[in-house]
């Protein structure tokens, strides 16, 4: 028998209405984190604000597992919202160094475009529109513009050979190098080394060039006895071996303020000092020091009415750390520095003038978060503007020809992919001007950190967070990897990171213990110097002491499955955790140190380690022996992945292959990856997505039993 049941038109469209409200109303189901997702994530660069306050303009680099496919271009919106941001650039080059002429008409950048052997400076006037027009044609290359105030010149900074006055004389230097039918490297001076390459004799210059057709730049530097010094170099770069001089305009245009050293070769025996100089942009005039006291100098701007030059300064003493604090000296006079950041014991991290020059708006990283604060440019104490609930903020920039402050920022967390904001003091809140990848990390099953602090044996307010993995179920128990930042000198982000990405490696089922150990920075300055005389042992006590609390703060946290973790000297603290305790079920050691004497005698620096150690290795201080994990050898017993990239010299392969040898010789399970085209960080984006296959394997081995695949196991 059969049933039929007839429905009304209204009724059976009442039924289909019910049917879609229900489903609008049930969300999409969240997803975890992959590789995938996190790599082709868009990543969006610092905004650049035009003067006047109407646009802003920024880098977005397009990803891909194929580095052929992979775009990067400037992109440009109204700075009050109004539109949606537009692409400016599209080409195969990447433009870095985007500057805005003081009309707000003309941006400038270096790429490196078709027939361009080198980075070049590039015009593009938004006005007129058209195509970038290339203004330099320079041998040895050209980056970092800036625009004269008047619009009609920009300096630029190239690497040349010693004693080259011209190009024709760089090119010729080239030429007779490249006709060697041999092929050293020859030095006499320490260092020989910088992060990833071999350097050589090459040194930072100035160029000032006029926008006039068929102008030729000029080298206002080159010839003077300055850059004749021995020791003469800017400040080093983790971009560029060739480093950076940072030079900017003096309001009046007439002169060019830069960073420079000329104590480059002292770095193997003292610190090498930096000055503040002043040279006339015309050339044919003897750079003079601005700044007499000698340290670390960085970020040096002129604030908008051209009174006074501020910048962020270091002392260099036998501490092995120092906060660079906002300073300033008046201008055009000069004489000595005044302490703009007073009573206020945090770095600035970036730092923008309101128009008036009245007030001076911070960005200050703090526990894992990025705040932002405000102090009279005539100097203060900070007030707290905005602490996000989560992340923070990580560039601010502020257009200095509007009638009011107008706050451009970029704002990101470790479950907010980096956007531009533009914030409101007044109301302490942001808003978004790009939603690049909004949508993305909306789908993603991913939960902001859990903050905590605890009181370690020796008295100190220590940080941590803890990462939940997805679909997390607070009546279950769960596996804990323990992950040590590196550094020490840095600390744990409330950002998202593809190095070690918190939320990927808890992907599995894992929930993540980071701990601000002693000698991380974001809390104060004697914090940051604590670990002088005890490079390892106290921040690995306090990572043990930070595993105990997390036990009886979080029950779903199963004690009998522990793994810790880290890269650089988070893996020198994984390396003295293997020398010094049984608890870890398994180890990963990135690019970490096992034994102090080596990590001084290969690393690209070896001065701060002599400070941080009580004088070089044959005086005698027994921490050299005393807190090298190979020291213990003889107790090591914790599975341990060792890795690192062939091509770093930072942390160089010497201690990895002696980590290696040892833990071959002593019977202790491992397993060692060499990334021949790494250096400190795996950069390529299939050596990353298997490193963290690696990883995950190693974890799920020896804290899930999970039998690792044939390939996996291989020695």
């Amino acid at each position: 028998m059969s049933i039929q049941i007839k429905l009304s038109a209204a009724a059976l469209a009442a039924c289909l209405m019910v049917l879609l409200v229900a489903n609008a109303e049930s969300p999409t189901p969240k997803t975890p984190i992959t590789h995938e997702k996190l790599w082709m994530m868009k990543r969006v660069g610092t905004p650049v604000a035009s003067p006047d306050g109407k646009w802003v303009v920024f880098s977005v680099m397009e990803p891909s597992y194929d580095p052929d496919k992979e775009v990067s271009d400037l992109w440009i919106l109204p700075a009050d919202g109004s539109a949606s941001p537009r692409r400016l650039t599209n080409t195969k080059a990447t433009e870095s160094g985007p500057s805005w002429s003081q009309d707000s008409h003309s941006i400038a950048f270096a790429t490196k475009r078709e027939g361009d052997e080198v980075e070049q400076i590039y015009v593009l006037d938004l006005v007129a529109g058209g195509e970038a027009r290339r203004l330099t044609d320079f041998s040895t290359g050209a980056s970092n513009p800036k625009w004269r105030n008047d619009g009609k010149a920009i300096l630029f900074e190239s690497s040349v050979y010693p004693n080259a006055l011209d190009d024709d004389a760089n090119r010729k230097i080239a030429a007779e190098r490249k006709e060697r039918k041999y092929n050293v490297r020859a030095y006499e001076h320490f260092p020989v080394r910088y992060w990833n390459q071999w350097l050589d004799e090459r040194q930072p210059t100035i160029m000032v060039q006029s926008l006039e057709p068929g102008s030729q730049p000029k080298d206002i530097l080159s010839n003077t006895a300055l850059a004749h010094t021995s020791g003469f170099f800017g400040v080093e770069d983790p971009t560029s071996i060739r480093g950076s001089l940072a030079p900017v305009w003096t309001p009046d245009g007439k002169e060019v303020v830069f960073t420079a050293t000329t104590e480059r070769w002292n770095a193997a025996f003292a610190h090498v000092g930096h000055h503040l100089y002043r040279v006339a942009a015309e050339g044919g005039a003897e750079p003079k020091i601005v700044t007499p006291a000698s340290g670390e100098y960085q970020d040096a701007k002129f604030s908008p009415d051209g009174k006074a030059l501020f910048f962020k300064y270091a002392p260099q003493d036998d501490a092995i750390y120092a906060l660079a604090r906002l300073t300033k000296v008046t201008w055009p006079a000069g004489g000595a520095a005044a302490l703009v950041t007073r009573d206020f014991d945090r770095e600035n991290e970036g730092y923008a003038f309101t128009p008036d020059s009245h007030l001076v708006y911070l960005l200050t990283p703090d526990a894992g978060k990025e705040n932002l604060y405000r102090v009279p440019a005539d100097g203060g104490k900070p007030t707290l503007v905005i602490e996000p609930a989560a992340g923070g903020y990580t560039s601010l920039v502020i257009p200095q020809k509007t009638a009011k402050p107008e706050l451009i920022a970029t704002y990101g967390s470790s479950v907010s992919p980096v956007e531009i904001v533009r914030i409101d003091p007044a109301t302490r809140k942001h808003t978004n001007l790009t939603n690049i990848d909004t949508s993305a990390a909306a789908a993603i099953d991913w939960q902001p950190p859990e903050h905590f602090y605890f009181t370690s044996a020796k008295g100190r307010n220590i940080h941590n967070m803890i990462v939940l993995p997805p679909a997390f179920d607070p009546a279950r128990k769960y596996p804990l990897l323990v992950f040590i930042h590196g550094g020490a000198a840095s600390n744990n982000p409330d950002q998202i990171g593809l190095r070690w990405n918190y939320h990927l490696l808890a992907a599995p089922g894992y929930v993540i213990l980071m701990t601000d150990y002693t000698g991380s920075t974001s809390f104060g300055e004697k914090f940051a110097q604590a670990i002088k005389l005890d490079p390892l042992k106290t921040p690995g006590d306090e990572i043990n002491q930070a595993v105990d609390e997390a036990l009886k703060r979080y029950p779903f946290i199963d004690r009998g499955r522990m793994c810790a973790a880290g890269a650089s000297y988070g893996g020198h603290l994984v390396n003295w955790i293997e020398a010094t305790t049984t608890r870890y079920k398994c180890l990963v050691s990135h690019a970490g140190e096992v034994d102090l004497t080596t990590q001084w005698g290969e690393s690209d620096s070896i001065y701060d380690r002599e400070l941080t150690n009580g004088g070089p290795p044959w005086a005698g201080n027994p921490i050299w022996r005393d807190q090298s994990p190979i020291t213990y050898a003889a107790n090591w017993k914790t599975p341990l992945l060792l890795s690192i990239g062939e091509r770093d010299f930072r942390v160089p392969i010497g201690n990895t292959l002696e980590n290696w040898s040892t833990l071959q010789r002593m019977h202790v399970p491992s397993r060692l990856l060499v990334w021949p085209d790494a250096w400190h960080w795996i950069l390529k984006p299939e050596d990353s997505r298997h490193f963290y296959e690696e990883v995950h394997s190693w974890l799920g081995r020896y804290l899930k039993n999970e039998t690792p695949a044939a390939s996996d196991s291989k020695h």
